[in-house]
């Protein structure tokens, strides 16, 4: 389900989704960024502010999660493909 139907994302906090390497914005309410990583955490994609309703990520090959984060948050941290992603 992810962030579907919620009003927003809280600040400061993101989603990981496990096993996942696509993503659909249908029935989201706010754009997010989001960030596709393999197994080892690498980052493999960004996306940047995918739009509610209408965003959609085809499928990303080798990944095996996606971070769902505030819009702005690909950019701020100047996350890249082959930067690593941890998860606190």
């Amino acid at each position: 389900m992810g962030l579907m139907g919620r009003a927003r994302l809280p600040e400061n906090s993101g989603l990981v989704i496990d096993g996942c390497n696509g993503i659909h914005m249908m029935f989201m309410r706010f754009p997010i960024d989001a960030v596709f990583v393999d197994k080892k955490g690498v980052v493999l994609r960004t996306y940047e502010r995918l739009r509610p309703w209408i965003g959609i990520v085809p499928l990303v090959w080798r990944a095996d999660k996606v971070a769902e984060l505030p819009v702005g948050t690909v950019r701020r941290h100047a996350i890249k493909p082959g930067d690593q992603l941890l998860v606190a």
